[in-house]
């Protein structure tokens, strides 16, 4: 367990609930610069690591258990207790080259010969399909390079991570941010990066990311 991985746990905790890692700390009841990034480190340059009492105040003001959270700091996907593990080879394609022919037909279903396949945890839509993150844009729950397991067939609702193909060709990674009769409403969960709103019109297809390897 490395000191980076605490922290990078915390802000992907606090990303997931639509949080600054300052307002993660006030909604534990926190003093709002208790995970700065100025606070992670001493004036000597020595690290400082999160009190096990500050842990424990967010995993509680979040919903969150200590083994959800431990696989936040490992990087590992939290599967359902009690559920069976069962492999399965799905395509596999990255997220720049799902923009161009041959991938996917009108519906948004994976087709064609052109996919990599890999083995992962069986999901319940025989039309899945995994696209690998590129981009900085939804740091830091996905990274470059993850893996995020795709479901045509999964209902969307506000809230969801779901992947986005305009019938210009563009697909992305985003959050779900409310959509209307006419509109959608995407956010980059990275600040640093803008959100997306678009007709429905504009958009081919939107489909809910249902699982991540990281």
């Amino acid at each position: 367990m490395r000191h980076e991985d605490i922290w990078r746990a915390i802000d992907a905790l606090a990303a997931e609930h639509g949080l600054s890692a300052s307002g993660l700390a006030r909604r534990a009841g926190l003093d709002a610069t208790a995970f700065n990034p100025s606070k992670r480190t001493g004036a000597d340059g020595r690290a400082r690591w999160p009190s096990t009492e500050s842990v424990a105040k967010v995993l509680h003001a979040t919903g969150t258990g200590m083994e959800a959270f431990a696989s936040l700091v490992t990087g590992a996907p939290v599967l359902p207790r009690n559920r069976a593990i069962s492999a399965r080879r799905i395509p596999l394609i990255g997220l720049a080259q799902a923009g161009g022919e041959g991938y996917f037909d009108d519906g948004g279903y994976p087709v064609g010969g052109g996919w990599d396949e890999i083995s992962v945890p069986d999901v319940p839509d025989p039309n899945a399909y995994a696209l690998e993150i590129s981009g900085e844009s939804m740091e830091p729950v996905f990274r470059d390079g993850d893996v995020v397991i795709v479901s045509p067939g999964a209902p969307v609702r506000r809230g969801d991570r779901v992947v986005v193909r305009t019938r210009a060709g563009e697909v992305m990674a985003k959050q779900l941010l409310r959509q209307s009769a006419r509109r959608v409403e995407l956010a980059s969960l990275n600040p640093a990066h803008p959100n997306y709103s678009f007709d429905l019109a504009e958009l081919a297809w939107m489909h809910r990311i249902v699982w991540a390897s990281q």
